[in-house]
Parts: C-alpha cells; sequence; structure tokens
C-alpha cells in the first residue's frame, strides 16, 4: 500500500525521475529533450530547494518514490529567488537561444524569463504548486491526498490562495483539479491555469 511522507533530501533523484516520466501532458516525456532533468529544474527540484517543508512524496511499500506534490507559498518572493539564485547555477547547462524556435528552446527561455511581477494570479492566489504522479499511482485516491496536505498547510499559514497552470492538453488532470472545486483562472496563451482560495 502507498503512502504520504514528508520530502526528505534523498529523494531529489527519484524527483527528476517523476517529473520526466509524466512531463508530456502527463505521458512520458523521456528522450524528448536533449538534457531529461530540464523538467525538473523547472518544475520540481527548485521547489524542494527553497521550500521542503511544503513538499511531500508518494512511497510504496519497497520504498520507491512514486509520486509528489511541491509548492511556494509565495509565487513572487520564489520568482525573485528562481530568477537571483537558482537559475543563474544552470546558465551553463541550459544555454540561452537567441531566438527560441525548438519545443526545448522555449522551455529554457521560460527558466530565463521567471522574474516576479510577470504571473497575473500571484497577487490574489499566491502560493502555487506542481503534482506528478506515476500512473501506477492512480485511482487510490492519492493526488487528493496530496493536494489536501498541501492545502491543510497553507491554511494554516494563513496563505489566502493558491493557482496552478497545467497543459491544456492534460485534460485528466483538469478534471481533476475541477473536482477538488478549483476554478478557472486567466492564463498565458497555450496554458491553462486554475485557483483556489482557502478560508
Amino acid at each position: 500500500m502507498s503512502r504520504i511522507r514528508p520530502y526528505r533530501p534523498s529523494d531529489r533523484a527519484a524527483l527528476y525521475e517523476v517529473c520526466v516520466r509524466t512531463a508530456d501532458a502527463g505521458g512520458d516525456a523521456t528522450g524528448i529533450f536533449t538534457d531529461d532533468e530540464l523538467w525538473g529544474d523547472l518544475f520540481a527540484v527548485p521547489y524542494v530547494e527553497r521550500h521542503p517543508d511544503l513538499a511531500w512524496v508518494v512511497e510504496t511499500d519497497d520504498e520507491r518514490v512514486i509520486g509528489y506534490i511541491v509548492a511556494t507559498d509565495d509565487t513572487e518572493a520564489f520568482s525573485t529567488w528562481f530568477r537571483d539564485e537558482w537559475w543563474p547555477a544552470l546558465n551553463a547547462k541550459y544555454p540561452r537561444a537567441a531566438e527560441p524556435s525548438t519545443r526545448e528552446e522555449k522551455m529554457v527561455e521560460y527558466g530565463y524569463a521567471q522574474a516576479p511581477g510577470r504571473n497575473v494570479n500571484a497577487a490574489e492566489y499566491p502560493a502555487h504548486l506542481h503534482i506528478d504522479l506515476l500512473p501506477e499511482t492512480q485511482g487510490q485516491g492519492l493526488g487528493r491526498r496530496l493536494i489536501e496536505t498541501l492545502f491543510a498547510e497553507l491554511t494554516r499559514r494563513g496563505v489566502r490562495g493558491l493557482h496552478l497552470g497545467m497543459d491544456p492538453a492534460n485534460t485528466g488532470a483538469a478534471a481533476f483539479y475541477e473536482r477538488l472545486g478549483m476554478t478557472r483562472l486567466p492564463a498565458e496563451p497555450g496554458g491553462q491555469s486554475y485557483g483556489v482560495t482557502f478560508g
């Protein structure tokens, strides 16, 4: 039986693996980019570096990590940290294209473009999350339990709301967020966003 527990630093490699295996609209993105770690360097690992206290994993009986939720309780502060501290250390690993045209170049540019003030939903919904679950976790209520665990902690901290962005092609995720009571928010072209307020 799988269980949820707080993130530990020894889970870092597993986060990279789960992230890439779910990054293509919920499907396996292994081999799409020249470096599979790009997904995790953008959407998973910086969160546990900055907010290990807002990260939980799904662990199997044999201690494999097969899912996670990571978050920040302050999107603007996180964006500043990402821009000033996290991403500069990766510049050599992910050189910037003069005119990003491929999917990979556009994803790298996403890293370079992070900055406070860019997210239209951050003021009203200051927290945001990323959640990824391997197919073997599905149908056990683990995604809902991860979300409820995070929401309870954010509520305890007095955070007034949370938003998330997702690939519109991941229709299963959209249905999941709507079942949890989230509502659609303004999104970047080609994206989809949801939000929820607490209290």
